[in-house]
């Protein structure tokens, strides 16, 4: 269980045992922690140099009488730039081991295992580790990504685990998977992704969390023992591709289901980001802020870290630990956008360099959010109180929503007439029995035609953006049928662009089961080799009709793009900021597009300044 401390995973027995009144004393007259850090968290060679990856880490306190010492484990990687074999190529450690004492310097320790299960494959990855400890062992739960086919015939993913007596190893695996290879719900001659374990222990009752976007997400009941899960009490969870990588705690009356969503790993363009939902049960359902179900085709999801237009991009697969002043921290992987990759392998191609940052996790109207909405940190920050008699110097402070100012009159449109005004003009116009104006709104048949890096024939109705600081507004209903697959990747919304190969997009669209709104940003050439031009990041759940939002500020020498959405035009989330160079001629777009058949309708685009 990768999150609080309890006396199975790091409150010393004496403090776990202090009534409430006596322990809120204690930590009221704690030290406060002088000690801050900056993220990355440093990750240290014994001899020298560091790790400069430590993908999905997990996080445990060394449960043995006289341990203070906190463990990490990340998944198998390489640990830098010179982890090479002989043959130049780079050397897979099976989940790497750190410790420290306050949380933010670290020492590598070796490797938790020395060889794959007997049922993987022999060159399967080990995957998003997690230790829990009972039974006066600690169990490691781990993905393989790939299990040997005479052992497993048709193949597939499952969960492993492992156990020692302590908490370097060595971990010996137990004989069979915890979570065996199975079909996803919905598609029997499909794989699913029996990826990314998570155990809780709800008093005494054992549950393992698993799954990814081929399948989504369920949880079982864990034997006693912690070797297997009863496929009977199997739980669907999320749907089908929206989430991975689960954490889940209790805090009060409810259980927290916190996953990543999007790609992992497409380097300076990667929108990995954190979403939650929470329930009165461990099983389930579980809605988000809104009540929005996490199974439901318009998925929800209630966003607890995302980026922020710094450095730091791709923020997920986390673990969350309280520490002994009672704040808790985000532990994850992120992305540095200036320095994305390892050195290119022999063959040319490119490993995502993912280190490990931390912050504060705050809990604002009873959910989670990072640095009070803030997301990644790239400044110091007060460090966590890692031992007893310790509390963190942190204070929260809420970050501010982009809010409109003046209407910009000259840019916005309640499209009232029969016609487009003059400020419109059309890049690839569709056929006029594609597009109309009538009854205060433009109507934009989907077209078949893409923006996707070199797939440049979608229609765009464009306008001069105003110079400086600005939010543009539209509301648009789409009218995708409300599940059911597959409308791939039929979608409208707003662009901002400079050309067909430079520019952000939000747009509610359809991706297999799921309907969702999407943030994306592209990049055109000349990029370097190998490196993505395409990314996107998701929002909060989607309607048939949607508020979308896109504010532009210029931060520094950048301009910063955030998104927002709304299934009411009143109650608005941030999705999350690219940092983009859209320059002075960018330019405000609508897109209806990727697949024929639907139709979207605009009821406006308002440009207004923005609030400082």
């Amino acid at each position: 269980m990768r999150r609080r401390l309890s006396s199975s995973r790091g409150w010393s027995p004496v403090a776990v045992l202090l009534p409430a009144l006596v322990l809120l004393s204690v930590i009221a007259h704690a030290e406060p922690v002088t000690k801050s850090f900056t993220n990355p968290l440093r990750l240290n060679m014994p001899a020298g140099g560091t790790l400069q990856t430590c993908a999905d880490p997990t996080i445990i306190r060394g449960q043995k009488e006289g341990d203070n010492t906190w463990y990490m484990y990340c998944t198998t990687d390489p640990l830098n730039d010179q982890d090479k074999q002989p043959s130049g190529d780079y050397r897979f450690h099976l989940i790497p081991i750190l410790k420290s004492v306050d949380l933010i310097e670290w020492t590598y320790v070796g490797d938790a295992l020395t060889q794959r299960p007997a049922w993987a494959k022999a060159d399967a990855g080990l995957w998003a580790p997690e230790v829990v400890y009972f039974a006066n062992k600690y169990y490691l739960y781990y993905t393989v990504n790939e299990v040997d086919a005479a052992a497993f015939p048709g193949g597939g993913s499952a969960i492993g685990v492992a156990t020692s007596d302590s908490p370097t190893g060595p971990f010996t695996h137990a004989p069979r998977p915890v979570v065996e290879p199975h079909a996803p719900p919905c598609c029997p001659k499909e794989r699913r992704w029996v990826f990314d374990p998570e155990i809780i222990d709800d008093g005494g009752s054992k549950y393992i969390y698993y799954g990814s976007y081929a399948g989504g997400i369920s949880v079982r009941k864990l034997s006693a023992d912690g070797f297997s899960s009863e496929v009977s009490s199997q739980v669907e969870i999320t749907t089908s591709h929206r989430y991975e990588g689960a954490n889940v705690l209790k805090r009060g009356e409810y259980y927290y289901l916190m996953g990543s969503a999007t790609d992992c790993c497409r380097g300076p363009l990667t929108g990995y980001s954190v979403f939650a939902g929470r329930s009165k049960t461990p099983t389930g359902p579980f809605v988000d802020k809104e009540g929005v179900s996490l199974t439901r085709s318009r998925v929800g999801g209630t966003p607890v870290l995302s980026l922020n237009g710094n450095r730091w991009v791709g923020p997920g697969h986390h673990a969350i630990v309280t520490d002994f002043g009672g704040q808790d921290w985000i532990v994850y992987h992120a992305i540095d956008r200036n320095s994305p990759y390892l050195s290119p392998r022999p063959n040319g191609d490119l490993l995502t360099k993912r280190p490990v940052l931390m912050d504060a996790l705050d809990w604002v109207d009873g959910w989670p959010v990072t640095r009070g909405g803030q997301g990644p940190s790239d400044t110091a920050q007060p460090a966590p109180a890692a031992q007893p008699g310790q509390k963190s110097r942190y204070t929260v402070s809420l970050a501010k929503q982009d809010e409109p100012g003046a209407p910009i009159s000259a840019a916005s449109d309640e499209f009232e007439g029969t016609a487009l005004k003059k400020q419109w003009k059309w890049v690839r116009p569709p056929a006029p029995a594609a597009f109309g104006v009538a009854e205060g709104q433009f109507r934009f048949d989907t077209q078949a035609g893409d923006l996707h890096v070199d797939s440049d024939s979608a229609a765009i109705l464009w306008q001069p953006a105003p110079k400086g600081n600005y939010l543009v507004e539209t509301k648009v209903k789409l009218n995708l049928p409300p599940e059911g697959c597959c409308h791939n990747f039929v979608q409208a919304g707003l662009l901002i662009h400079s050309d067909d190969d430079n520019y952000v997009k939000l747009a509610h669209f359809s991706n297999f089961e799921t309907r969702m709104i999407a943030f994306a940003k592209e990049v055109g050439p000349p990029v370097p080799p190998r490196y993505p031009r395409y990314g996107e990041m998701f929002g909060a759940a989607a309607e048939e009709t949607v508020w979308l939002r896109i504010a532009r500020r210029t931060v520094g020498k950048e301009e910063h793009y955030t998104a927002y959405s709304s299934r009411d035009g009143t109650t608005w989330t941030r999705a999350g900021t690219w940092a983009h160079k859209l320059g002075p001629k960018a330019r405000i777009g609508l897109v209806s597009m990727v697949g024929t058949g639907f139709t979207a309708t605009f009821d406006y685009v308002r440009v207004y300044g923005l609030k400082d």
